[in-house]
């Protein structure tokens, strides 16, 4: 059963990882990463499995057209 709060922590890593002014895969990727971890923090989970998370999320989100 997913919690609201990792509801939002995943959303809150794929809106970090679209942020304006980053260009390629492997900005958005670290980006993601450091955000996937601070929400897998404060929600208390894994901040490894968060960051490996946001790092996926952050390098496929132009794939997918979030980011644009």
């Amino acid at each position: 059963m997913l919690k609201t709060s990792s509801i939002i922590a995943v959303i809150a890593t794929f809106g970090l990882s679209a942020c304006a002014g980053i260009d390629t895969d492997g900005e958005r990727a670290l980006v993601g990463a450091g955000a996937g971890a601070l929400a897998a923090s404060a929600t208390g989970n894994d901040t490894t499995t968060g960051a490996l998370a946001g790092a996926v999320a952050g390098s496929l989100c132009d794939d997918v057209n979030v980011c644009r």
